[in-house]
């Protein structure tokens, strides 16, 4: 995996992913754990709203440089490191220097396409914050308008190629990565419609971020984030500041019921992706599973939940994973009944 120092670390950090990065083969499970601590420091720096907007902006460029290796100075980390509460996340904030060397231990061709995967990721995550906080951002000795109640803007993505970008950039660029991480590594000469596994590891990861946004709709917009974009709303006769109002919800779910099917055929196309793979490289076959049937299973549970009410956010049990995993292990030696594991309505 990563660094022995920095395993701990990564366990604590990566909650469910955890699982699949135990699975994956040691060929490519180094790289794949270091580029995800990585990917969760500049997250928690994005996070971390105590601290201005520009302070933060200014920490993930110069992460992004340290990771491109285009500066060697030092990170001013410790003030964003005070401010978290979690002791993992301030752990990563920490040791952050001991992940930046570790990429020095990468082959040169796995350092590039960590390096691509990063570059890809923290974009995405600046570009969140200029579009939703910087401009929200209060001059000095000023109150916050959006800070009293009732009163908080909701800046929203403005269509779907918006939210199509920003799903890659958070999300599908990790398939494209873990793509050409396992075809490097592990079946590089095996036939394969290479442009078609490509397109479908981007949109299994595009897949896994959309089902995160509509899982989430209640906490974003209290955090003055819409990641539905407005125009479709607005076709709906909504705005973005209608979804705080669970009696919206009725008006709502033809809207939502769409985005529900366009994640779901992500995840078939994800679904597509794994059994795409080698068949005797069952590891990584069960890698891609898990979160595919986790996927699935919120998604099932979205279509029946009030998903406008804070108070009813759908998770998935540990019980009901280890269920999952279980299953998948159980039913991998036959063909037809593996691939039954996950069944999509659309």
């Amino acid at each position: 995996m990563s660094p022995p120092s920095l395993n701990e670390l990564l366990k604590q950090t990566s909650r469910s992913f955890y699982l699949t990065l135990r699975v994956l083969p040691g060929a490519i499970c180094p790289q794949i754990g270091l580029a995800y601590l990585l990917a969760r420091t500049a997250d928690t720096i994005a996070d971390t709203e105590i601290v201005p907007v520009a302070q933060r902006l200014a920490a993930l460029q110069k992460l992004r440089e340290r990771i491109l290796g285009s500066s060697r100075a030092a990170l001013p980390l410790g003030e964003l490191a005070k401010h978290q509460g979690s002791p993992a996340e301030r752990g990563l904030l920490e040791r952050v220097e001991e992940a930046l060397a570790a990429l020095g231990e990468l082959t040169p061709e796995d350092l590039t396409l960590v390096r691509q995967v990063l570059d890809t990721i923290t974009s995405g995550q600046e570009l969140d914050l200029r579009r939703f906080e910087e401009e929200r951002e209060p001059t000095s000795g000023t109150a916050r308008e959006d800070d009293r109640p009732g009163a908080r803007k909701i800046g929203a993505l403005q269509n779907v190629a918006e939210l199509d970008d920003y799903t890659y950039r958070v999300a599908g660029c990790v398939g494209e990565f873990w793509t050409e991480m396992c075809r490097r590594h592990l079946f590089p000469e095996a036939s394969l419609d290479t442009a078609g596994f490509l397109a479908n590891g981007i949109r299994f990861g595009k897949g896994l971020q959309l089902v995160n946004i509509l899982r989430d709709i209640p906490a974003d917009l209290r955090k003055g984030r819409c990641y539905l974009p407005a125009d479709a709303l607005a076709q709906a006769g909504l705005t973005p500041a209608d979804l705080m109002v669970p009696a919206n919800e009725v008006k709502f779910r033809p809207l939502y019921h769409g985005y529900l099917d366009l994640a779901e055929a992500h995840l078939a196309a994800g679904w597509e992706y794994t059994n795409t793979i080698p068949r005797h490289h069952v590891r990584v076959r069960l890698a891609c599973a898990w979160p595919i049937l986790i996927g699935v299973k919120t998604i099932e549970r979205l279509r029946e939940a009030a998903v406008l009410d804070p108070a009813q956010r759908v998770k998935i049990s540990r019980a009901e994973v280890r269920s999952i995993l279980v299953r998948s292990v159980l039913r991998y030696p036959g063909r037809e009944s593996w691939r039954r594991l996950a069944t999509f309505s659309r």
